[in-house]
């Protein structure tokens, strides 16, 4: 389908890729979403580990009828209480849309039910989520959005899935549709700053209390130099790559795009300074029909703070794919 949509311009301040990416650490929204009402949820993965994700699920103050829950997946070290995601949460809760904030296996407050690790493949557990939701909440049907690593890992579910897929809709924002190229990118001299800061929330996250570990295993995390060798040394083994370009390999979303078949909307921008935008513009996107892309030519990584509205532009496009999707 085509999107009628202006093009994305950036706002001042906020003027090229970095400052894109970086607003959203800069100015934080306000953690409360009032009039809207919020609740905790708690979903137990159901695959041995006791393991249990922590939702917020989020009510409208002034209700649409027959509108469906719409799910929130965040991006690597990220959680319900990212930028991204509270912003998205408002947009749709101002439509008078239900939505549920996920936090992935050990992030955010999911790290105190969980023993296990999330990562980009681990598509089983979004599987598992809704499957285990409630009648009540999925009645309208659902959709889901997800960002950078978790959009990663909703392409690589709905690809998996096919037909089967129980949601009407979707979209991604800036996810790595290829991990091998991703990474190579982030450990790249320019990302120094960026890359120092988020090995050092994966250490802090996967080895704070709660995450069942040996002692090897929080030996070889402390000890990562790079975020390859993070999964090198503990993703990959835990899981059962033979190492981390294994693991990129099996896992990445481009391999398994071929196979959706829900409507999704693709979006990145091609400035994005973590993800090299050929890896979006060398892609078929004609050969399935299914996929919706959004290249913009700016906007960063999960940034896309545009001219005209307070509302990040990547909120009002989705909000617009979805209006057009039946």
């Amino acid at each position: 389908m085509s999107l009628d949509i202006q093009p994305f311009r950036p706002r001042f301040p906020w003027w090229g890729a970095d400052l894109q990416t970086l607003r959203n650490h800069l100015r934080r929204p306000p953690g409360e979403l009032a009039p809207h009402k919020s609740e905790r949820l708690e979903v137990d993965l159901g695959d041995g580990t006791g393991d249990r994700l922590v939702c917020s699920l989020h009510r409208p103050a002034m209700p649409v009828e027959g509108t469906p829950l719409t799910i929130l997946i965040h991006g690597l070290t990220g959680t319900e209480e990212s930028s991204y995601i509270r912003s998205m949460a408002r947009c749709l809760l101002d439509a008078g849309e239900r939505v549920l904030s996920l936090n992935l296996r050990g992030a955010g407050p999911s790290r105190a039910t969980c023993r296990g690790q999330y990562y980009a493949g681990r598509s089983e557990d979004f599987r598992a989520l809704l499957r285990k939701l409630p009648a009540e909440l999925t009645g309208g049907g659902m959709r889901a959005v997800g960002y950078s690593l978790g959009g990663a890992m909703l392409l690589k579910y709905l690809g998996e899935e096919g037909k089967a897929a129980p949601l009407r809709a979707a979209a991604t924002v800036c996810a790595p549709i290829d991990l091998s190229a991703t990474c190579r990118r982030m450990m790249q001299r320019r990302n120094a700053l960026y890359h120092r800061h988020i090995l050092r929330q994966m250490k802090v996250e996967a080895t704070a209390p709660g995450a069942f570990l040996s002692a090897k295993e929080r030996a070889a995390i402390l000890g990562a130099g790079s975020v390859w060798d993070y999964d090198e040394v503990f993703i990959a083994p835990r899981h059962g790559f033979a190492g981390a370009e294994d693991y990129y390999e099996r896992c990445k979303p481009i391999a398994f795009m071929g196979g959706i078949r829900v409507p999704t909307l693709v979006l990145a921008a091609l400035d994005d300074p973590w993800i090299p935008g050929a890896i979006y513009s060398g892609y078929d996107w004609a050969a399935n029909p299914s996929l919706t892309p959004l290249l913009s030519e700016r906007g960063g990584h999960v940034g896309f703070h545009g001219s005209g509205s307070g509302r990040p532009w990547s909120d009002l496009a989705v909000a617009t794919f979805f209006a057009g999707v039946a």
